[in-house]
């Protein structure tokens, strides 16, 4: 009679193993190495290249430790799909799936953090992820030009007015606020402030964009809508940029939501100061006491300020854009001299830096600031996170 039950107790646990080996699917590899599996098959749409997904995971290393979840946050994760803002395996994984669609995804170390060591997730490490898509946004539509045909300019800048505006012309100098996507030349996005909802704002004539823009946006109205065809050598040239590659035509679909004259910033009097000097070669005069918080290393901090060169030539100011900046302090999200400036201070207080090139940008131009540049900023510490 044992025998007969030991006999009974083997084979169902054989039939529950042969069950559980037919629905779990195999993983499929692909030929850049990630490995996948569609738990459950959604039925929505599959998203593309510049669509919006929202996404809920949780992330496992190889030993089933969990390094990450949205499921214990309760806040699934949104991101353009194919902009380089996740890591590879996550833009290359995501676009195999439906709406619905439930997945598990194996990321060798060379589709996620390769040999970086990101805290919890040790260097080299293989990622197993438990997704599944929520939803997709679908991404701008490139403008139609219709039957209008491209204005060519001198410098090799084309362009086409698809939609009239009705306000003032844009003019140098002027704060411009505008709604952008960009493509590549298989109409690919890269980068859009129309998925972002926030129009990127610029002082036209500062050089803080590419040429193709600077150029192409003062051939413009407030309200006009437009497309840019920018060759290679009047966006970012023989070199590229992040998900950028070198010798790329862009094409941008362009509107401009504002434009308004700017008061140039007062540059602070710092007669009868003193001047200090930091171990670093930082130099800072103390222009006006506030009495606020401390800004401290790991917290936010918000700051107005305008940039000159060391012949008093202004290259950029939050006072001209009317919008502070706001970054994590000692985080590397600023040069090495804001860094360590902004923590002498506390909101309130204004005060001149002078920096030198290897605390600035070192030897590298960086649009209207040539290489080995002393860098004068006058600051105000707006507000600090406590």
């Amino acid at each position: 009679m044992k025998k007969k039950i030991l006999i009974l107790t083997i084979s169902l646990m054989s039939i529950s193993f042969i069950m559980k080996a037919q629905n779990e699917k195999a993983m499929i590899k692909t030929a850049s190495g990630l490995e996948y599996r569609i738990d459950v098959e959604g039925k929505g749409v599959k998203p593309v290249a510049g669509d919006k997904v929202v996404v809920h995971y949780t992330g496992k290393l190889t030993n089933d430790t969990i390094f990450d979840s949205s499921h214990k946050r309760n806040q699934p994760f949104g991101f353009v799909l194919g902009m380089g803002q996740v890591i590879k395996g996550w833009d290359e994984g995501i676009a195999l799936l439906n709406i619905g669609s439930k997945a598990t995804l194996r990321i060798p170390a060379s589709l996620g953090y390769g040999d970086r060591d990101m805290g919890s997730i040790p260097p080299n490490s293989t990622l197993i992820f438990e997704v599944e898509l929520l939803d997709v946004v679908s991404g701008p539509k490139p403008y139609d030009m219709g039957s209008k045909q491209w204005k060519v300019q001198p410098s090799g800048l084309k362009y086409v007015v698809v939609q009239d505006g009705t306000g003032i012309k844009v003019q140098n100098g002027m704060s411009v606020s505008v709604h952008y996507s960009g493509y590549f030349e298989d109409g690919k996005t890269f980068d859009s402030s129309v998925q972002r909802g926030e129009p990127i704002t610029i002082i036209l004539g500062k050089r803080q964009v590419i040429p193709g823009w600077e150029e192409g946006i003062s051939l413009l109205k407030v309200g006009d809508k437009a497309k840019f065809f920018i060759p290679y050598n009047l966006a970012y040239g023989d070199a590229g940029r992040g998900t950028i590659p070198a010798k790329a035509n862009l094409i941008f679909d362009v509107e401009v939501v504002k434009a308004v004259e700017v008061a140039k910033p007062a540059t602070y009097n710092c007669a009868g100061k003193d001047t200090l000097t930091t171990k670093s070669g930082l130099k800072y005069i103390m222009v006006n006491k506030g009495n606020g918080a401390q800004a401290l290393a790991g917290k936010k901090a918000k700051v107005h300020y305008t940039g000159y060169l060391s012949d008093g030539t202004s290259f950029d100011s939050s006072v001209e854009r009317g919008e502070p900046i706001e970054f994590v302090l000692g985080q590397g999200q600023v040069i090495p001299g804001w860094d360590e400036g902004i923590q002498l201070l506390k909101v309130g207080d204004k005060a001149r830096f002078i920096i030198p090139p290897s605390i600035g940008y070192g030897d590298k131009a960086m649009g209207p600031i040539p290489a080995n540049s002393t860098l004068v900023f006058d600051v105000e510490l707006v507000d600090t996170e406590k």
